[in-house]
């Protein structure tokens, strides 16, 4: 399988061959999985003080006789803070009760992440990688392209160090994306009071180390630019639907033959 490869300036320079993982069956039911993984690892753990609600004089007196006993007063039995001479307080401790405690709290170690075995999740991000180069996949998801997939760039990407000069480099390609994103979608309800926009995703930009275009590319609305190293299925399928547009360096097409 070969792609055409790019120069800064827009220009078609050769074909390159393309590693095996291009050619891989594309597996949603697998990208799915392998996106919410990563999802879940987000997720922090939540957990209340185990003395939440209890720290209160507060005591139930199951016994009638006894001084302070709730009996013949008219009010119903339940645990109560101390007072002078035996008088009864207000009641506490218990979940009904006003600050009283939770009757089934959240606990820190309850699993939240989804785990997925490391041969699978390896299957998956081949699949997902695969998925960037399938037209029809890349355009159901929303994405705008009307060039060739994948996209090819020479390894002269990687030293653009301007953000002007990235989106000067892929306007040609992606351009009519990238003004998709700029746009937000506005959400409905509650959430419209709590941020209430959302931005959608554009193209993923993969690099093969620590370039300087790592840190021009960030800043651009809907692009996201990463290493070979730290591609993960959540960022190739975000929502956990495959087929993100993607540019990859030259040098990135040979981290990617070593992905097994």
């Amino acid at each position: 399988m070969k792609a055409q490869m790019y120069s800064i300036d827009g220009k078609a320079t050769r074909e390159v061959e393309l590693p095996p993982q291009f050619s891989a069956v594309v597996r949603p039911d697998l990208i799915a999985r392998a996106a919410i993984s990563d999802q879940t690892r987000h997720y922090q753990p939540k957990g209340n003080d185990p003395r939440a609600g209890m720290e209160t004089s507060a005591r139930y007196k199951g016994r009638k006789e006894d001084f302070g006993s709730g009996k013949n007063k008219g009010t119903a039995i339940r645990p109560r803070e101390i007072l002078p001479k035996g008088r009864l307080g207000k009641v506490k401790r218990i979940p009904s009760a006003v600050k009283g405690r939770r009757a089934h709290p959240p606990h820190v170690n309850k699993i939240i992440i989804e785990r997925m075995n490391r041969k699978e999740y390896r299957i998956a991000l081949i699949s997902a990688i695969a998925a960037t180069s399938h037209k029809s996949t890349v355009e159901a998801r929303g994405h705008k392209v009307h060039v060739a997939l994948p996209i090819i760039f020479d390894n002269s990407f990687e030293a653009l160090t301007k953000t002007s000069q990235v989106e000067r480099a892929i306007t040609p390609f992606v351009g009519d994306d990238l003004a998709r994103c700029r746009k937000p979608k506005l959400r409905t309800g509650v959430r419209k009071r709590k941020g209430g926009r959302t931005y959608p995703k554009s193209v993923i930009i993969a690099v093969a180390s620590d370039a300087p275009v790592l840190r021009a590319a960030r800043n651009i609305a809907g692009v996201d630019v990463v290493k070979v190293s730290g591609l993960t299925v959540e960022k190739l399928a975000p929502g956990a639907k495959a087929g993100r547009l993607a540019i990859y360096t030259e040098a990135a097409l040979a981290e990617i033959a070593k992905i097994q």
